[in-house]
């Protein structure tokens, strides 16, 4: 059996951000993930500067694709604005297996099937070992699923279903649009393009309402495929969606039992606003670092809830037409 101070299941930026962390203090850790790296992953791949920050990335020393806007075309209901502010976009598929090479620490190929406590120790599969154990593994974690979720059910209301794409596509329009509320759909969609002459479109809503409405996800794709075609974006590309889902951020003290700890996805950290993961994903791998390391509590109430709009009085501030 395999034995580490602090075991990790799940390899993307949360996992991958603790191990980090904890590598770089000297701590025995070894990563689990069930797909090989790097792998397909849905994703917007919207990063902020405070992901930046929380990395000491440098993006001159990435060595995958980095694209900064120097402002966001958002549209509210048809009310078309250009927010300022400095963000970035990265690709999933080079993202991810960066951080896993910085962290440095040894991941193995496996799917989790069973986590037991046996003594004081965690054990997955008969196999592997830890005096510690984080769940990173996203939405449906094994290490939440056995150890959290009968005693803290997510609540279904903040669940989020999408539809997206990412493509290789001649772009000529470098602005990253959003589009809030369209339709009657409680979401809202979006168009990133990326270095590389990479695009990735998609569209995301809540879930219990489209349920409650009788509509469908895919009856607003339709819509937003026709808007980018009107709006030159995109012409003459056969889509081909992929779905997944995940859950906003949501109140959740039950985030740690024991040694036992839940990061990222699998708590439900995405912002209210703009629905994104990567950064609460890094930031929470982070404090359950600095919770091991220290002995301390694991708290996750720092973690904003929005990405945009920290306060109504910089948002109003940022508002023009464009």
């Amino acid at each position: 059996m395999r034995h580490t101070d602090v075991l990790i299941v799940g390899g993307g930026p949360a996992g991958a951000a603790c191990a980090w962390r904890l590598r770089q203090r000297g701590v025995d850790c070894l990563i689990l993930d069930r797909q090989r790296f790097p792998r397909a992953k849905p994703c917007a791949g919207w990063i902020t500067p405070q992901v930046v920050r929380d990395l000491d990335l440098v993006p001159g020393d990435y060595s995958g694709g980095f694209t900064t806007f120097p402002a966001l075309v958002v549209s509210v209901r048809g009310f078309r604005f250009r927010l300022p502010g400095r963000q970035h976009a990265i690709r999933r598929g080079e993202f991810d297996p960066w951080l896993l090479r910085r962290a440095g620490v040894p991941v193995h190929l496996h799917k989790v099937r069973t986590v037991a406590r046996v003594g004081g120790a965690y054990v997955v599969d008969g196999t592997f070992a830890g005096n510690y154990l984080v769940g990173a593994g996203g939405t449906h974690c094994p290490v939440y699923r056995t150890l959290f979720r009968e005693g803290s059910p997510r609540d279904r209301g903040s669940l989020i279903v999408t539809l997206e794409e990412e493509f290789s596509y001649p772009h000529t329009d470098p602005s990253c649009r959003l589009w809030f509320l369209e339709h009657g759909l409680s979401g809202y969609a979006w168009y990133v393009p990326k270095t590389g002459g990479i695009v990735n479109v998609g569209i995301g809503g809540k879930a219990d309402s489209l349920r409650a409405s009788g509509d469908r996800l895919k009856r607003h794709w339709v819509l937003l495929v026709d808007k980018l075609d009107r709006l030159g974006l995109v012409r003459g590309h056969t889509f081909r969606p992929r779905g997944y889902a995940y859950y906003t951020r949501q109140d959740r003290p039950d985030v740690r039992r024991d040694n036992a700890l839940i990061v990222g996805d699998a708590v439900g950290l995405a912002t209210l606003d703009m629905g994104e993961g990567i950064g609460p994903a890094i930031r929470s791998g982070l404090l359950a670092a600095e919770a091991i390391l220290n002995d301390s509590d694991y708290d996750l109430r720092t973690i904003p809830r929005v990405s945009l709009l920290p306060s109504r009085q910089r948002f109003l501030a940022g508002l023009r037409r464009p």
